[in-house]
């Protein structure tokens, strides 16, 4: 048996309770078993919930009950109006949820989605959940963002930072870097043995032969040389406008992308509704929908909820499956 799947808060005033209730019953009598660490107060009886001290307890509470390990929100939550002042009880959530899985006490986190500029109005020094994470896990650098559903995978190898900005800080050392850690996340928490690693060009036709940029020649081709002698099965560079077609998406496991925007818009126009944030290069395993907070719909817990929680079922889900993999691979 597993360990149960931490869910974290989110932000209050976003779609996040909303989706922790509809995850609850659409999983509660298949699993995989979670814990939402939340403000029991904004789930307004709407489900039979328990409070729960331990991970531990989740168990054998989920079919019955959802589990709430409580964070108290200190003002009072107002869905669609998010406010600072309880950052706090966000931050604290993601914080508890991480200690639980590098304790053993939970297989992995599936974060609830977060609003930044909410939370750097109140000193919250990281740009989004990845970085953050990344500190707490002590592996601060080591991150690297994928984005997973049934139909593709990609990952960017720069990530939130302006376009100019990454195209600044895009080198060989961190193609390389990337790449191998999703190498081996691949294998580890996968299973695939031999992971197919197809790396994006920069620049439109992927430079044509240095006509439209240089990158392709002097940055990546050196990373992909590098890695083809370190044994990874990689190809490229390709043009980024063909590499996502029905017919190329078949012939590699995951795109290795040079920045946030280039990955991110072919996997979101192919499966928004399934698509789910993974982080790697972490000790633990962390997930989350591919959706932000939502505030525009967003609603008090009634039945009435207009969110759709298909990505978060899979972030769920796919938590659940990377831990069973890692578990397997660690006996």
């Amino acid at each position: 048996m597993t360990a149960p799947i931490a869910l974290t808060l989110g932000d209050p005033a976003g779609i996040g309770p909303e989706l922790a209730v509809a995850a609850w019953q659409a999983l509660r009598n298949t699993g995989p078993v979670f814990f939402w660490l939340g403000d029991p107060v904004l789930l307004n009886n709407a489900v039979p919930f328990r409070l729960i001290e331990r991970p531990e307890d989740a168990e054998q509470t989920f079919s019955d009950a959802l589990p709430v390990l409580p964070i108290t929100c200190p003002t009072l939550v107002t869905p669609g109006q998010p406010t600072s002042d309880n950052a706090a009880a966000v931050i604290e959530s993601i914080e508890r949820a991480v200690g639980f899985v590098l304790e053993g006490r939970a297989g992995g986190v599936t974060t609830n989605p977060i609003a930044k500029h909410i939370l750097a109005a109140s000193g919250f020094a990281y740009p989004g959940h990845t970085e953050f994470l990344a500190a707490l896990c002590q592996t601060t650098g080591q991150e690297v963002m994928m984005l997973a559903s049934p139909q593709l995978k990609v990952v960017p190898v720069t990530i939130h930072v302006s376009l100019r900005r990454a195209l600044e800080t895009l080198t060989t050392d961190r193609i390389i870097a990337v790449a191998r850690a999703t190498h081996s996340a691949l294998q580890n928490d996968f299973g695939l043995v031999s992971p197919r690693l197809a790396i994006a060009g920069l620049n439109p036709h992927a430079g044509e032969e240095g006509l439209m940029g240089t990158e392709e020649q002097t940055i990546i081709g050196p990373a992909i040389t590098q890695l083809k002698n370190e044994g990874l099965c990689v190809s490229g560079p390709y043009p980024p406008d063909t590499m996502f077609s029905a017919t190329a998406r078949p012939k590699y496991d995951v795109a290795i992308c040079m920045y946030h925007d280039q990955a991110l818009i072919p996997l979101k126009t192919l499966d928004m509704a399934e698509g789910v944030n993974v982080t790697l290069g972490l000790p633990i395993i962390r997930t989350s929908p591919d959706h932000g907070t939502a505030f525009d719909i967003a609603a008090p817990v009634d039945g009435s909820s207009r969110a759709d929680p298909s990505s978060l079922l899979a972030a769920l889900r796919l938590a659940d499956f990377m831990s069973q993999h890692r578990r397997g691979n660690s006996q």
